[in-house]
């Protein structure tokens, strides 16, 4: 039998291996949040090694997704002898990953040489970047003090990728960098173009070309600015600029760019269809309260007391359907709090209830969160259950009505507990002929697809017991 070892984190290793001061941890932890950038740029998997003895020991670990890997196995964790070579099918570099002018740990870029690429425009800027970078790794200016960890949420580089020279001029933009430009108006090339006021011209709000405008010259000036999104031209860019400061060789600075025009339109489509369900839930409920309100007239009006009782029955009825509908229009999804519809539902059963009065009604037990599709009829079924229980269970004032949910598994158990009179001789739920509890039976057994039980209670009194399944219904 297999055993199973539980992966460390970079935090507990630094923490649990090394004796490394909070702001060098604090560093490394900052590269880390970079080094996916890093390692498609190289194409190469990074892996982080630190001092462990006599020993190095691997901390982190991260494989480029513009090549193959060169490891496989996760060697997290792993240690290896200084100065390790690995085999001729593997080409390792190591850099030094400097901190405040002290060496605090070793990055080896290891490249797979087993599928040979041909040295394309696209991988020679690519890896003229991630030199440069790795430069700054070991002069310790690679991640920026400034940069945080907004980074990680930025563009990668097979997103698009434009280098500029120390002027702001484009010296290299890949084709994805270019569609994303074309989306945005430009038909020519991009090479030799001051990106800057490009840019700027193209984005449809001033105030956004000017900041983005500003933030690739705060990059060519070396800091690390945040990203930011902007429209133009009906498209949607995203923009996040760095800094290319190496010590041996000419700054500049890299632009990656993603266009998320079809994403952003899918998240306005969705935010739209999620807003428009809302509103025909708060129309229906308003519907509903309206149909309440008429046959509540309906009912004063009414001489004959069968008659009057009917519409009052109904109204109840419409009322608790319209709960329901209310929850759903300031909720974000198809499901409901079912607790906060009962504690809405209780009163109003108890006030249109007959009977003598005075009868407490409680929930004991949390029903959670429940699918809509299941809240409906559930919520029409508790309101005849309870009320059915207010006006007939009990012979003089007073009572207690107990609701206690549970659930077990994919199961929702609903126990509705009186300590009235109880049920008559004979009772039997199937040849009951009240519509109430005909309603009850139906719902349960056709839409709620559970089962019902009416008994005598533990302590007298009556007992109502529904079993309910949770899973969503097919199709």
């Amino acid at each position: 039998m297999g055993r199973c070892r539980v992966m460390s984190t970079l935090s507990d290793l630094l923490q649990q291996q090394t004796l490394l001061e909070a702001g060098a941890v604090n560093h490394l932890h900052r590269l880390v949040a970079e080094w996916q950038l890093l390692a498609d740029l190289s194409f190469a998997d990074l892996l982080l090694y630190v001092d462990s003895g006599p020993e190095l020991l691997c901390v982190a670990q991260v494989r480029p997704t513009t090549a193959p890997t060169s490891h496989p196995n996760d060697l997290v964790g792993t240690r290896c002898e200084r100065g390790q070579q690995l085999t001729g099918s593997v080409r390792r570099e190591a850099v030094s990953v400097r901190f405040e002018g002290k060496v605090i740990a070793s990055l080896s870029r290891d490249t797979s040489l087993v599928a040979a690429r041909s040295p394309s425009p696209l991988e020679v800027a690519y890896l003229g970047s991630a030199n440069d970078l790795c430069q700054m790794v070991a002069a310790g200016l690679f991640p920026a003090p400034d940069a945080g960890d907004e980074p990680l949420t930025g563009p990668r580089a097979g997103d698009g990728l434009i280098q500029l020279d120390r002027t702001g001029e484009v010296v290299y933009a890949s084709p994805n960098a270019l569609s994303a430009y074309r989306r945005m108006g430009v038909t020519g090339d991009l090479a030799g173009a001051d990106l800057a006021s490009l840019t700027r011209s193209l984005v449809t709000d001033s105030y956004d070309g000017s900041e983005v405008a500003g933030r690739i010259h705060t990059a060519l000036a070396g800091r690390s600015p945040v990203r930011i999104e902007v429209e133009a031209r009906g498209a949607t860019v995203l923009f996040r600029t760095l800094p290319l400061r190496p010590p041996d060789a000419p700054p500049g600075a890299l632009v990656l760019v993603r266009d998320v025009t079809d994403l952003r339109r899918r998240d306005r489509q969705l935010l739209s269809k999620d807003a428009t369900i809302r509103e025909i839930h708060h129309r229906v409920k308003n519907n509903l309260q309206t149909v309440a309100a008429l046959l509540r007239l309906q009912a004063r009006r009414m001489s004959v007391p069968a008659a009057r009782f009917a519409l009052q029955e109904s109204v109840r009825r419409v009322s608790s359907i319209a709960l329901v509908h209310e929850t759903l229009a300031i909720s974000l999804d198809e499901s409901v709090d079912f607790d906060w519809i009962v504690d809405r539902l209780v009163p109003t059963v108890t006030e249109l209830a007959g009977g003598p009065g005075g009868a407490i009604v409680r929930r004991e037990g949390s029903f959670g969160i429940l699918p809509a599709e299941c809240a409906t009829p559930l919520v029409v079924v508790l309101t005849e259950l309870l009320h059915n229980a207010v006006e007939h269970a009990f012979a003089a004032a007073g009572g207690v009505v107990v609701l206690r949910p549970s659930r077990e598994g994919p199961w929702l158990q609903v126990v509705v507990d009186d300590d009235g009179t109880g049920l008559p001789a004979g009772f039997s739920l199937e040849a009951c002929d009240g519509l109430g509890l005909q309603i009850v039976r139906t719902l349960v057994e056709s839409e709620l697809r559970g089962t019902i039980r009416m008994s005598r209670g533990p302590a007298g009194g009556t007992r109502a017991a529904l079993r309910i399944p949770l899973a969503r219904r097919p199709g």
